[in-house]
C-alpha cells in the first residue's frame, strides 16, 4: 500500500498546497495521504506562527475534498521541533508494509542535505517534489536530486507550473489588509476572518 506523507507550516494553508497535493494524487495512487501540520519548523522560522489547532483546522478546511487526505495531528501533539525523521518512523511502526512517499516543494528539496539525519528519510521513503517557483526548474531540481539518488534514495520529479505565492506573502498580505482571498478556500478565508489570525 502506498501512504503518502505531506507535512509543512501551513500557516495558513493555501491554494498553492492544495494544488501541489492533487497534482501528485494524480501521478501516484495512494491509499491515502496524511497531511501533518508542524509544531515547530526545524528549518525555518517561525514568525507569526499561528496556534496549532487554528492551523490543524485550517488544514482539515483546506482539505476536506479530496478523497484520501487525512489530516493528523501528530506532530502538533509532540515536544519540541517537528523533524521529519521522527514522523517518518512513527508511521512506519504503524504502516510497516506500507511504502511512503514524502511529497515537499522544491524550496524543502533544494534544501534537503541540511534536514537531520535525511540519509535515514531516504530509506524511510521516497521523495515526490514539484518546483515552488519559476527559477526551481525541473533540471535544476534533477541536478539536486542525483545526488541523492547516488547516496540511495528514490526522487521523483512532477513538472507542474508552479504556485507563485508563499503563505509569508499572504501573510504580508493580511497584515495590509490587501485582498489575499483568491490565494486560500473560502472556507479558510472565513476561518482567518472569524478568528481575526495574522
Amino acid at each position: 500500500m502506498n501512504i503518502g506523507i505531506f507535512g509543512g507550516t501551513f500557516n495558513p494553508v493555501h491554494n498553492g498546497h492544495v494544488r501541489l497535493l492533487k497534482s501528485v494524487m494524480n501521478e501516484v495512487s495512494f491509499e491515502k495521504v496524511i497531511v501533518l501540520p508542524s509544531r515547530i519548523p526545524p528549518h525555518k522560522q517561525a514568525e507569526q506562527l499561528a496556534d496549532g489547532e487554528d492551523r490543524l483546522t485550517m488544514c482539515r478546511l483546506a482539505f476536506e475534498d479530496i478523497a484520501g487526505a487525512e489530516v493528523s495531528d501528530w506532530e502538533l501533539r509532540q515536544s519540541g521541533k517537528s523533524y521529519s525523521v521522527i514522523t517518518l518512523r512513527h508511521f512506519r511502526r504503524l504502516y510497516p508494509e506500507a511504502k511512503f512517499f514524502f511529497i515537499m516543494g522544491s524550496d524543502m528539496l533544494l534544501s534537503f542535505h541540511e534536514w537531520y539525519r535525511y540519509e535515514e528519510i531516504l530509506s524511510l521513503a521516497s521523495l515526490i517534489c514539484i518546483s515552488r517557483s519559476g527559477s526551481d526548474t525541473a533540471d535544476k531540481m534533477r541536478k539536486y536530486a542525483a545526488g541523492l539518488k547516488a547516496e540511495g534514495g528514490e526522487i521523483i520529479i512532477l513538472e507542474e507550473e508552479p504556485f507563485e505565492v508563499s503563505s509569508t506573502q499572504i501573510r504580508e498580505m493580511i497584515k495590509k489588509s490587501g485582498d489575499y482571498t483568491c490565494y486560500l478556500n473560502k472556507n479558510v478565508v472565513k476561518y482567518i476572518m472569524d478568528k481575526n489570525l495574522y
